[in-house]
């Protein structure tokens, strides 16, 4: 694709990063048929392809954001199907993260808009504050019928119940059982430890019974994604800093063999903290962790898990797009569950998305809700005994259309390989 970026323009770290995106489009429009917007919308402008030209126009025209273009681009999953697709290589995501940071500084949204994000960015990423605005929620459930669209989709995303607080999301070290072969540390997340603490506990039972060191480094948490993908980038970047720091601490104390993350939007935007600092003091810390950064699927292949251990039972996998697409780990969630005995079953649609992508579901609750219908169906049709997905926002998506139990991977392998029988199988 032809830009014409001034060369005034592209001082801008930002711009330089924009032309050099867009000049590997070659418009051949493969994205499209992967894209889950386009096919449910059937709009070009709803493409990447069509969002690229309107990426294009507003940056390299140095013009504020226009309300087409922010319905367009807020519209967007960031599923990332598209660059697994893109033949040229198109680092989509680089590209919709600084059109979203344009719109964030240039665009005003109506008041509703700007309370709803602003809500969003203030309650989500912070875990106590989370409960507090589910037990809100169940007291609105009543008055559900009154209210804007967007803020009964709010009210049905709120579970049924909360889990009790884990103490092993407390800053701490477990230890290896048996000797040491690993020293890792575990991303705990956010808004997780709020909606289900049997992940984390799941990870850190694994984890040691197969020789590592499990740490929980002091000041680490939200990893920035949330308010990353809403353009807030002084925030994103604060709430990043925090957990580069922490880990770092422990690098340069006792060392890092990787650092674990069982949320995979979070570990795509981990994996992505290199670049997203390549312009700022911490350069080289981010590069260190974002090197380190690994899904705990990839860290359990390493560990070689005993085979066969797990009880008959009928597994449909579905694979989160952050994890596929962002990460573009495809094989080992399933061949791990293979391999400690599961019978696996994918869906007919493995790479669409299912309407959760962090706060959409919350921000465009019409197409999200279209998006689910679409994959509780196709995932209803292979009959299984339960769902695995390995990011929390799926699992909740997915979970509120079906009545199929939907755990997390490392809860399945955790108890094929000696620990408990997951809680939700209980449920």
């Amino acid at each position: 694709m032809q830009t014409n970026f001034t060369p005034q323009q592209l001082e801008n770290p930002g711009l330089a990063r924009a032309n050099d995106i867009l000049r590997s489009c070659v418009h051949c429009g493969f994205c499209t048929a992967t894209c889950p917007t386009y096919q449910i919308l059937g709009d070009e402008l709803d493409s990447p392809r069509g969002r690229i030209y309107l990426i294009k126009d507003m940056l390299e025209n140095d013009r504020p954001a226009d309300e087409k273009t922010v319905k367009h681009v807020d519209r967007c999953l960031s599923c990332l199907a598209c660059m697994s697709t893109c033949p040229s290589g198109v680092h989509y995501m680089h590209l919709v993260d600084l059109a979203r940071e344009h719109i964030e500084q240039t665009y005003k949204r109506p008041l509703s808009d700007r309370l709803m994000r602003w809500m969003l960015a203030r309650i989500l990423p912070y875990p106590k504050r989370f409960r507090v605005a589910i037990l809100g929620a169940w007291i609105g459930r009543p008055f559900k019928g009154l209210l804007p669209s967007k803020l009964r989709a709010l009210l049905d995303f709120a579970p049924a119940s909360l889990p009790p607080v884990s103490r092993n999301d407390d800053a701490q070290v477990f230890a290896a059982i048996g000797p040491r072969k690993k020293r890792i540390a575990l991303m705990t997340g956010c808004a997780q430890k709020a909606l289900n603490t049997d992940i984390n506990d799941a990870t850190i039972r694994i984890l040691r019974r197969h020789g590592c060191e499990v740490v929980v480094a002091k000041g680490s948490g939200c990893c920035g994604a949330l308010t990353h993908h809403m353009g807030k980038t002084s925030e994103s970047h604060a709430t990043a800093a925090k957990n580069i720091r922490a880990w770092m601490a422990e690098v340069e104390g006792e060392g890092l063999d990787a650092i674990v993350i069982n949320t995979s939007g979070c570990g795509t935007t981990v994996k992505d903290y290199g670049h997203m600092f390549r312009n700022e003091p911490l350069s080289r810390e981010a590069a260190i962790v974002s090197g380190l950064a690994r899904d705990i699927s990839e860290v359990l292949r390493d560990l070689e898990l005993p085979a066969g251990g797990a009880s008959p039972m009928r597994v449909a996998y579905h694979a989160a797009c952050s994890l596929q697409h962002g990460q573009q780990i495809k094989t080992a969630p399933k061949e791990l569950l293979r391999h400690a005995g599961f019978e696996v079953v994918e869906p007919a649609d493995p790479h669409l998305c299912c309407g959760s992508a962090g706060t959409y579901n919350l921000l465009q609750p019409e197409i999200a809700g279209q998006l689910k219908a679409r994959k509780v169906a196709t995932l209803a049709a292979i009959r299984p005994d339960v769902i695995a997905a390995g990011n929390i926002g799926c699992m909740i998506q997915i979970g509120s259309g079906n009545d199929v139990p939907v755990i997390h991977t490392v809860e399945l392998l955790d108890w094929a390989t000696g620990g408990p029988k997951p809680p939700a199988l209980f449920r």
